[in-house]
């Protein structure tokens, strides 16, 4: 969906994602430090191939991007993944992989860029997000893009021997263009 889609920010740039960024995500995925909020978390890192793979598997329910730095930095990716059979309702998800760019509003930016695509160009009517409850730099990103908390689900992640709650998040078309979240 996003094959030749860029969305540009102040700060990042959302691109397609190539399979030139596969090394980069092997070696992000290896870091535990990087990986503790993922669902991937207790899997092993892909191999090469099998990075290489995922960054070409095309899907039609899936808008996934490359998020760079302005000067050209490549440091995670951001998707939607369309789910029911309305087409009008997707999961958010976004990974920052390189540890320096953490903390800096990059994430946040990103996410801000990919819900107004999603809102406005695919005239989706809600997007919502899953994380785990330590999560709390990941919240305030959430929050600050206007997703408003639906649920948690009690122990539902299993990490490092402790089960751990899991949010539910999500934002309407409404709310989002009536609140006018752009920049």
């Amino acid at each position: 969906m996003a094959k030749s889609v860029v969305l540009k920010g102040n700060k990042v740039v959302l691109r397609p994602l190539s399979v030139k960024d596969a090394a980069r995500f092997c070696r992000w995925l290896k870091d535990r430090e990087v990986t503790k909020f993922l669902s991937i978390y207790d899997l092993a890192p892909p191999s090469l191939k099998e990075e290489r793979e995922w960054i070409k598997k095309k899907s039609k329910s899936d808008v996934r991007f490359a998020i760079d730095t302005i000067d050209g930095q490549h440091i995670g990716s951001i998707s939607l993944r369309l789910r029911g059979r309305s087409g009008k309702v997707a999961e958010y998800g976004i990974f920052i992989g390189d540890k320096k760019y953490h903390g800096q509003g990059l994430g946040t930016e990103a996410g801000r860029l990919i819900i107004d695509y999603g809102f406005r160009k695919l005239k989706l009517h809600r997007i919502f997000l899953r994380f785990i409850a330590y999560n709390f730099r990941g919240k305030r990103s959430y929050e600050k893009l206007g997703f408003s908390q639906e649920g948690i689900q009690r122990q539902h992640v299993f990490r490092n021997g402790h089960w751990h709650d899991q949010y539910l998040m999500g934002i309407l078309a409404e709310e989002y263009l009536k609140k006018g979240i752009r920049k």
